[in-house]
């Protein structure tokens, strides 16, 4: 009539299994948020010009010997 008592502590790998769920439920919640910002972008933003060779960009080129 022996009794086998489980212990009332949380094990290692419950620990990690909680903390595995968590992480993922978080990533989860923040991922809808992201693709709204994206989103968020008009086409006139889209279609600026964002690259332009400044002299600092062709001293950086001139330094570094890329071909300009």
């Amino acid at each position: 009539m022996t009794k086998q008592n489980k212990p009332t502590t949380v094990g290692r790998r419950d620990f990690l299994r909680v903390l595995a769920t968590g992480a993922g439920a978080a990533a989860m919640s923040v991922a809808p948020v992201t693709q709204a910002a994206a989103d968020a972008e008009s086409d006139q933003d889209r279609k600026k010009a964002r690259y332009k060779e400044t002299d600092h960009v062709k001293t950086f080129y001139r330094v570094n010997r890329y071909p300009s």
